[in-house]
Order: C-alpha cells, then structure tokens, then sequence
C-alpha cells in the first residue's frame, strides 16, 4: 500500500505543476487584467493539492530512514 500511495502521490505532484507553473507565468505577465485575476483563482486551487503531495514527498525520505531504524532495532534484539 505505502508503495502504491509513493507513486501515485508523485504522478499526482508532476502532473498538477504544470498548469500551475503556466498560471504562474499567465499570472505575471498579465498583471492588473482580467485573466490574470481569473488565473489566480485557479492557482488557489492548485496550491492546496501540491503543498499536501509536496510535504508528503518532502517527508518521505525522513519517514523510510526512520522505518529502517526502528526495523533494525527490531530485527537486532530477537
């Protein structure tokens, strides 16, 4: 299960920061417009989903280390 949430965690990050990153760019150069003002709606919508896969993925690594501790800590007292 862990392995399949890993995967599908970091498809769902790829894929969701593309458009962001065209809204961010639509944002910029379109300052002070309508569609810059209709961008960022959008990219409010997008930043709640990446900043949760994005901790996710960031708290990864530190999350697999600490499980290999505690499993060899296991795994050394039997």
């Amino acid at each position: 299960m862990n392995k399949l949430l890993n995967i599908w965690v970091r498809r769902i990050h790829r894929w969701l920061v593309l458009p962001f990153i065209v809204l961010l760019l639509t944002v910029f150069l379109t300052r002070g417009t309508g569609t810059a003002d209709m961008a960022q709606r959008f990219q409010a919508v997008f930043m709640i989903p990446l900043a949760i896969t994005g901790a996710y993925l960031f708290i990864l690594p530190y999350w697999a280390k600490w499980k290999r501790g505690k499993d060899k800590t296991t795994n050394s007292v039997e």
